[in-house]
């Protein structure tokens, strides 16, 4: 059973689905520290006029911080934000209806911490692009045993390109002349609908 070890993101990008679609087992570690700079709470979509980042606000100073310890910010309004971002951006696609209000029951959970609401993000995502691998959770990063280790490669500082797991494969977009790569996980769920594991399989970096 091929096992990999990756990031807990905020609706992962199209890079993250591309290294994780061939195997069995993807393992995330709650313990392991906080990273700035990651997708973690951080995700693009496409709007109207240009690529638009979502960020999920979180509390206080995080030094040190394990991942799996840390708290959203409510203070900040901003699921709303997101929630008529997203519906601006994908609200005439074609399978916006299909899948939006699954999200937004998501939304309406008011998860306490970061870890939770991605995984059950991650979890849906899963499900709707049809990916079988089994989610696996660990509390610390010794307990990690895995083939490949992925964590800490995906940065919001460096463009796809310089590393090796996802290739640009155009598919619909509502927006825009040019097509966008590697936005978050929305784009392609909602133009392309059941057709999103095709273009995820097409779109991996041959070695």
């Amino acid at each position: 059973m091929s096992k990999l070890a990756a990031d807990l993101f905020y609706f992962p990008n199209l890079e993250f689905f591309c290294a994780i679609l061939d195997y069995d087992e993807v393992v995330f570690c709650r313990g392991q520290e906080f990273r700035r700079k990651s997708f973690i709470n951080r995700t693009d979509i496409l709007g109207p006029n240009k690529v638009q980042r979502l960020t999920v606000p979180i509390q206080g100073r995080r030094p040190r911080i394990p991942e799996g310890k840390l708290l959203i910010d409510y203070e900040q309004k901003w699921v709303m934000g997101h929630l008529r971002s997203i519906q601006s951006a994908y609200g005439k696609a074609p399978f916006f209806e299909h899948y939006f209000p699954f999200f937004e029951q998501i939304f309406q959970k008011e998860h306490s911490h970061l870890w939770d609401l991605n995984l059950d993000i991650l979890t849906l995502c899963l499900r709707f692009l049809g990916i079988p691998a089994k989610i696996v959770l660990v509390d610390d990063p010794a307990e990690i045993q895995v083939e490949k280790d992925i964590r800490g490669h995906m940065s919001t500082q460096e463009p796809y390109t310089t590393r090796n797991y996802y290739r640009a494969t155009p598919y619909f977009q509502l927006f825009g002349v040019d097509f966008e790569p590697n936005l978050g996980v929305l784009d392609l769920l909602f133009n392309v609908g059941p057709e999103s594991k095709m273009i995820l399989s097409d779109s991996v970096k041959k070695h």
